[in-house]
């Protein structure tokens, strides 16, 4: 039996909602400069990820509304009325606010009237499938069920409902295996090292790309300088503007012109400008969000070293420097341990929770891809793991789910909603696409709140159909709002039962790594790439040797005032560089059976003699076995060769060129950014 009055639900839902409200612009101000992040952007982003938030509260308040509960709940109208809104706000936001939005700050046009065009324009093919999937939907819909308004509502809710659907599980099935690995994979001190040394010399060559793209793209500014007066008065103050935030000096433009291949066409246009300035705002993100996941690589790999070194001394202390300053937390600055407290902490607690983390993830991820089998061919599911968990009082005539139930029931939906925005960092067809902290490309932030709307709606329904087929289910608000028209026609009851068993394709190729067997033979396998691949040392690369050569030379570099490595960089986001101490932190080995970085000579090859020309005329006149020079350099394939430059010249020589395009130009994606549109 309910309470007679829902005051207290009520007051609960409110207090939930400022929560949840304060969450995300917590979260905003995280990735988003807000001072400096127009009105028009930070508001309806705040929107699209608040309101699926909401709803992720509002599944288990819906559901115990409708079963009976001792719980929260809240009366008939007022649930349906928040569905309605929170909804109808999710899908307009996600499918035409948020595409616009985007399109218009990416545009590099001036005027407002100009970048509206663009992001019409750039829309334009994409609506134009969708509104031909939806001409066909409805086609079928009035067949089965006559020509109503509500047909057609229910056509364009049920045809967004199977596209996010289909999405949602293929990522979410993903992240049920990727996150649990991750989660073990850190546990292990020396792996995390030896995993983030892997990484370098990506992040590293990334890195370098972007700075010399923008290079290049500043290159162009400068050649419009010098022909600005030719050109007309509106574009004049049009290229004054770009060569004011241009960043490039007159000693890099020498040389970055007699490389460039870029030229500036004869006739200037604005589209040629707008263009232009497009490539330069990508460009200059690009290089900030690679500068950041470089710095906070190298952080993470000095502090991962420091806990492996600690293991001797049994003693663990993180040393300040410029680095941490910079990008540390307030945790960081916080001193509330002891050495040795830290060293228990660091080496042995944390891989302890982090594996009794893997062990529940582990068990939540195989009852979820259980549940979703189960419910795919039995009708009573009451065989489903989540459904049985949540649902409560099973010898009632209709179950009962009280307040442990709707707890239960938003953690198992908020893990299934992990696993998908998981997966969204992994897939690497985004392009440019990223979050960065403070610094995140408003169009980047845009995306990524667009996707979040798109996944939560498709999987709360998902979630529901986990509870016992029934009353609970089909009194729900959600199901009165969407579900009827999900299960309106047989195709789309079919599409709703059946289709989430593919979860199993993503959940297989994931944990058995197929994804690597297909990348040579559709180019498609290295979206999701498996970090394990990383670790592994194959003939002709440098791996994580080369990676830790790397983080040690930026170490040496920032120690010497930046004379080594990418230790000076123009226009950080900071202004400043980071200071490491001691500057072998990251030496994974000791100092005398490696040569320092920078003081390295040049590889030579196996049959040259590793002494000088006087040693080696000397030798040659006198008695060998009395006077010879037993001094030699390491041949090649004992590791005597740079490993940072072995592995960039076999990375250029054996790449087979640059990726992009291909199977994915079938879908709108740009080589040069692998944007796709979803």
């Amino acid at each position: 039996m309910m309470p007679a009055s829902p005051a207290g639900s009520t007051a609960f839902f409110a207090l939930a909602l400022l929560t949840i409200a304060a969450a995300v612009l917590l979260l905003l101000r995280y990735y988003l400069p807000l001072r400096t992040t127009p009105a028009y952007v930070t508001v309806p982003v705040f929107l699209t990820i608040a309101l699926p938030a909401s709803i992720v509260l509002l599944v288990p308040i819906d559901l115990a509304s409708s079963a009976g509960t001792k719980g929260i709940w809240l009366g008939e109208p007022v649930v349906y009325k928040s569905w309605r809104v929170m909804y109808w706000l999710t899908f307009v936001l996600s499918w035409a606010i948020l595409p616009l939005l985007g399109e218009y700050v990416d545009s590099g046009y001036r005027e407002p009237k100009a970048r509206a065009l663009y992001s019409v324009k750039s829309n334009g093919r994409y609506w134009a499938v969708m509104l031909g999937t939806g001409v066909l939907g409805l086609v079928y819909y009035i067949w089965y069920n006559g020509f109503d308004l509500e047909n057609l509502k229910g056509t364009v809710m049920a045809l967004a409902y199977a596209w996010s659907l289909a999405l949602a599980i293929y990522l979410m099935g993903h992240g049920l295996v990727a996150f649990p690995r991750s989660l073990y994979r850190y546990a292990s001190i020396s792996e995390r090292l030896k995993r983030l040394q892997a990484q370098a010399p990506k992040v590293h060559e990334k890195l370098t790309e972007s700075m010399d793209k923008l290079d290049q793209h500043e290159w162009q500014i400068v050649q419009l300088k010098q022909r600005k007066n030719a050109t007309a008065r509106e574009f004049q103050e049009w290229i004054d503007e770009l060569a004011e935030k241009s960043s490039l000096p007159e000693s890099r433009a020498s040389v970055v012109g007699r490389m460039s291949t870029a030229t500036v066409p004869p006739v200037i246009t604005e589209r040629y400008l707008a263009d232009l300035t497009r490539k330069l705002k990508r460009a200059r993100h690009a290089k900030v969000r690679f500068e950041s996941e470089w710095d906070r690589l190298i952080h993470k790999a000095v502090k991962t070293q420091a806990i492996l070194d600690s293991k001797a001394s049994q003693r663990l202390e993180f040393k300040t420097s410029q680095f941490q300053a910079r990008n540390g937390g307030f945790m960081d600055r916080v001193t509330l341990l002891t050495p040795y407290t830290r060293y228990i902490l660091h080496v042995h607690v944390i891989p302890t929770l982090f594996y009794l983390a893997w062990i529940l993830t582990s068990l939540a991820s195989l009852a979820v891809v259980w549940s979703e089998c189960i419910r795919s061919f039995v009708y009573d599911s009451k065989l489903s793991i989540i459904g049985r968990s949540v649902v409560h009082h099973p010898s009632s005539s209709r179950g009962q789910i009280g307040f442990g139930g709707q707890l239960i029931a938003a953690m198992w939906l908020c893990y299934m909603l992990t696993c998908s925005f998981f997966s969204l960092t992994e897939v690497k067809i985004w392009g440019n696409r990223a979050l960065v902290r403070r610094n995140t490309y408003q169009e980047s932030a845009t995306w990524y709140s667009l996707q979040l709307a798109k996944l939560t709606v498709p999987l709360s329904y998902n979630f529901v159909t986990f509870m016992p087929r029934g009353p609970i289910v089909h009194e729900t608000s959600f199901f009165k709002l969407l579900g009827q028209y999900v299960e309106s026609t047989p195709v789309g009851q079919k599409f709703s039962d059946y289709f989430p068993i593919f979860i199993l394709v993503p959940v297989l190729a994931t944990a058995f790594g197929l994804y690597k067997k297909v990348k040579n033979i559709s180019g498609f396998g290295d979206l999701l790439e498996d970090e394990e691949d990383e670790t592994v040392d194959a003939a002709g690369t440098g791996g994580w040797r080369e990676g830790r050569a790397l983080i040690e030379r930026e170490i040496q570099s920032s120690t010497n005032n930046g004379s080594l490595g990418l230790a000076q960089r123009n226009a950080s986001p900071s202004g400043e560089r980071y200071s490491d101490n001691p500057p072998l932190a990251a030496n994974a080995e000791p100092s005398s059976r490696r040569q320092p970085l920078g003081r390295r000579r040049p590889p030579v090859d196996d049959d040259e003699d590793g002494g000088n020309f006087f040693e080696t005329f000397s030798a040659r006149v006198k008695n060998t076995f009395e006077t010879r020079d037993w001094n030699f350099e390491r041949p090649r394939w004992l590791g005597g060769e740079d490993e940072v430059e072995r592995g960039q010249r076999d990375r250029g020589s054996g790449g087979g060129g640059e990726r992009g395009g291909g199977f994915l130009g079938l879908f709108g994606g740009r080589s040069d950014e692998g944007r796709v549109r979803l």
